[in-house]
Formats: C-alpha cells, sequence, structure tokens
C-alpha cells in the first residue's frame, strides 16, 4: 500500500478537503518566503480588455463586415483596450520604482490574477521593466489561467477561490480597480468591506481607476442617500485617470504608510 499522502484518491477525496486546502496556504507561503516577497500592490479588472492594436484591427475586421451590433462590440473592446494600456504603463511605473527600493526584501511587487485582459497588461507592464511580478491564477473551465508574463517562479494555480482572494490581500499594501465584471466588483466590493469594517488591520491604499467607467456603473451618491453607506466610506478609495496620477497617489500613500523598510507580511 502507498503512503497516505500518495494516495492519489484519497488526496482528491472528500476527506482529504482540508490537506488541499492547507497545501494552498502552506505553497504559497513557502515559495513567496524563498524569493523575499514582502508585500505586493494587486491589479484587478476585466479578463476581456484586449492590447490597444489588437482591438483596432478587430474594430477594422468588425467595420468590413457591415453588421452593426458587431461594429458596436468590437468599439466598446477600443474603449476598454485604454485601460489594457493605462495599467501595462502603471505597472511598469511601479515596478521601476520597486526596484529602487531596499534590496534585502521586495516591496510592493506588481500582482494580478494571473489571466488575461487587465492581468496580463499589469505581468507584462511589469516585466518590460525588467522585474518580477506574481500571477495568483485560478483553475476555470472556461478560461486560460495563466499569461505568458508573469515571472515564472511566481505563478500560482488555486483550486479555492477563497485561498486564491486570501494571498490576494495577505500581501497586498495596496490596490488598483480597473473596469471588470462580475469577478472584479466581487473582489473589489469584499476587500472595501474588510477595509471598511476593519477586518483586515492595515492600512491600504485602493484606487478605482477609470472615471467615467466608475461612475457610470456604481453611484455611491445613491448608496448614501439611501444610508446603505456612510459619506466617510468614500474616503476608502481614491479615483485616478491617468498612470501619472496613479503613480503619484500609489507612491506617496505607500512612502507616508511604510516607507523603504523592509516589513513582514501583516494579517488581514
Amino acid at each position: 500500500m502507498d503512503k497516505a499522502y500518495k494516495n492519489n484518491d484519497f488526496m482528491m477525496g472528500r476527506d482529504a478537503r482540508p490537506l488541499r486546502i492547507l497545501s494552498e496556504y502552506l505553497e504559497p507561503q513557502s515559495r513567496f518566503a524563498r524569493y523575499r516577497i514582502a508585500d505586493t500592490v494587486v491589479f484587478f479588472g476585466s479578463a476581456r480588455a484586449l492590447p490597444h492594436d489588437l482591438a483596432s484591427e478587430e474594430l477594422e475586421n468588425a467595420k468590413a463586415t457591415g453588421n452593426e451590433t458587431t461594429i458596436a462590440k468590437a468599439e466598446c473592446a477600443v474603449l476598454l483596450s485604454r485601460y489594457y494600456e493605462d495599467a501595462r504603463s502603471l505597472a511598469h511605473k511601479m515596478t521601476e520604482w520597486s526596484k529602487s527600493l531596499s534590496k534585502t526584501s521586495r516591496r510592493f511587487i506588481v500582482c494580478s490574477g494571473g489571466g488575461p485582459g487587465i492581468m496580463e497588461a499589469a505581468n507584462r507592464g511589469a516585466s518590460e521593466a525588467h522585474g518580477i511580478s506574481i500571477g495568483l491564477g485560478i483553475s476555470l473551465p472556461f478560461e486560460a489561467s495563466k499569461n505568458p508574463y508573469i515571472t515564472r517562479e511566481l505563478s500560482f494555480e488555486f483550486h479555492y477561490f477563497f485561498m486564491r482572494k486570501f494571498w490576494f490581500v495577505y500581501l497586498a499594501k495596496a490596490l488598483v480597480v480597473f473596469p471588470g465584471g462580475f469577478g472584479t466588483f466581487d473582489e473589489v466590493f469584499e476587500l472595501l468591506t474588510l477595509v471598511q469594517t476593519r477586518k483586515s488591520s492595515k492600512k491600504m491604499p485602493i484606487i478605482l481607476y477609470g472615471k467615467d467607467f466608475w461612475r457610470s456603473v456604481v453611484n455611491f451618491d445613491e448608496l448614501i442617500r439611501w444610508g446603505t453607506i456612510s459619506a466617510s466610506d468614500l474616503s476608502l478609495f481614491h479615483v485616478a485617470d491617468s498612470p501619472d496620477e496613479a503613480f503619484d497617489y500609489l507612491k506617496r500613500e505607500l512612502l507616508t504608510l511604510y516607507g523603504e523598510i523592509d516589513a513582514e507580511a501583516p494579517g488581514v
């Protein structure tokens, strides 16, 4: 008989679920320690965003079809592609700055969900700045979970959403939330809730990136009018609309809160 931990039927069965969950805590923890990752800046956003050149090419192809629905969809993709390029630029700036800090541990490392779209753009920008970046991927039946720009040694594949979310928050010192869909909204509102309720014990700058998008899809003023949030809750995040604006805000806040000293990852 095989040892229990070599029994694949047991390890993949219901009884061993606690072991699988624990492994998604311990293995990343070990790898982050090995590569001296102290903390991260997390990028969230749509997996559907395309680079501007590809979105523009798709628009030209759509125009050739003459189909109004196809053209309208392609025009939206071009608008969304702006955020791909902005995420790429911001990640590049953050990585260049990160590389200039203390070398004892790696600070403010770009981290994404590891997939395509905005996630790819963040890892791509870090790679183009000749820096490392993290991809916290998730196994999904309908979407590629890894983009080619993640640092190979820091590419993760999670089975459990809640363990992936844990690692997003545990190491994060700042969040940048680009336009996205259900997954992006799930992530940002859960994190805003953690900060609002002080279940996250650390100060964590949060940027909602893209004024037009966020003002059109979430009416925060109405939430205040209905009394479901307080006016002071709007101070939990900052809205930015350019890579330079977002970078200046992040750099100022991170230096104010954490300086350039090495630090252990705080608890959630």
